[in-house]
């Protein structure tokens, strides 16, 4: 499976915001875009000026890209679907990016990142409405309901994420009950839910050009 195997606290840098790509770490003092908020390379401190539209367009594509951990190929595919669904274009692609199970799974609090999410789904360590899901991609639908396994709620990274979750806080239109390792999904996020600072506008003139 094709997968960006690049550093990820580079990324942040690039995007010149942090993606929490490596969970609780970028809550602490080690995190790389607190210490070097700054583009990589060696001319990264050098960087600025002003940015031409495609330029802005392109880096906010990519800046949410990274951030849902998705490929251009399969990106271009959301942004198609988004398309074809009644209302704003940008909302649509964002609420399919959010109803991603491994993305699902992150802000429930079962995993620290999405990057980890998409590990723990691919090592079978979820059910959805009591049926196995293993593909990260897969797009929750309201009503549903994801649990941990029953022999995998013992698992080290799984309990630490359900500690540490209190740092990031549960969306409004997730229930999530952590005594019994459930979250069912409410509502389809609507673009106020979603918080992160995303101009999708941009991306749509990206790809209408």
């Amino acid at each position: 499976m094709a997968r960006d195997t690049g550093a990820s606290c580079r990324l942040c840098r690039r995007e010149n915001m942090k993606l929490f790509l490596k969970g609780d770490r970028c809550y602490g003092d080690k995190c790389a875009f607190e210490r070097r908020p700054y583009p990589p390379g060696m001319h990264g401190q050098g960087r600025g000026g002003k940015f031409s539209d495609y330029q802005l367009q392109l880096r906010e594509k990519q800046k949410v890209k990274r951030l849902y951990g998705v490929l251009e190929r399969q990106f271009r595919r959301y942004y198609e679907l988004a398309e074809k669904q009644k209302g704003i274009t940008g909302s649509n692609l964002l609420t399919m990016l959010e109803c991603r199970v491994d993305n699902t799974v992150y802000r429930m609090g079962f995993a620290s990142s999405r990057n980890q999410a998409r590990q723990l789904i691919r090592h079978n360590h979820f059910l959805v409405n009591d049926k196995k899901v293993n593909i990260p991609s897969y797009q929750v639908k309201v009503g549903d309901v994801i649990e941990v396994r029953e022999n995998k709620r013992k698992v080290p990274v799984i309990l630490e994420a359900m500690e540490t979750v209190v740092r990031r806080g549960f969306p409004n239109w997730l229930e999530v009950d952590k005594e019994t390792f459930k979250g069912t999904l409410k509502a389809l996020p609507s673009r106020e839910n979603i918080t992160i600072p995303i101009q999708e506008n941009l991306i749509v003139e990206l790809y209408s050009k």
